[in-house]
């Protein structure tokens, strides 16, 4: 198999990480005060946009984390053991900037997150794992 049929049968953004950014019922509203939400998406976009996907998504409900964000790690820190990582009040800029240093460096499975992001790691239930793997 040639190098540009493999790259055509990967599914969008599995080569990459995946950033998801709840901004649904709870996560991106004045609930979550003193933040510019709109701001904070535009910069992880910005910010990553030549090593992950960053996509925005309604209530991943985990509300009471407001502001949520999944880091799903790419293949290859998939094959390497890497999972999904979810942090929760993810509401200063500070946040937003570890999870980019750590993105760039490989994310899951990759790179070791910055020890600040353990504050911010949470287990959701397995129903809502579930939704978002789908």
């Amino acid at each position: 198999m040639s190098r540009r049929s493999r790259k055509a049968d990967t599914p969008p953004g599995a080569a990459r990480p995946t950033v998801t950014v709840c901004r649904g019922c709870c996560c991106g509203t004045p609930e979550v005060p003193h933040l510019d939400h709109a701001a904070q998406l535009a910069d992880l976009r910005a910010s990553l946009a030549d090593v992950a996907s960053v996509r925005r998504t309604d209530c991943l409900d985990a509300c009471e984390q407001a502001n949520v964000v999944v880091i799903q790690p790419s293949a290859e820190g998939r094959r390497a053991g890497g999972r999904p990582v979810w942090l929760g009040l993810v509401n200063d800029l500070d946040a937003a900037a570890e999870i980019t240093t750590w993105v760039k460096n490989g994310g899951p499975g990759l790179a070791d997150p910055p020890e600040i992001l353990d504050l911010y790691t949470f287990s959701p239930s397995r129903r809502v794992r579930r939704e978002l793997e789908d």
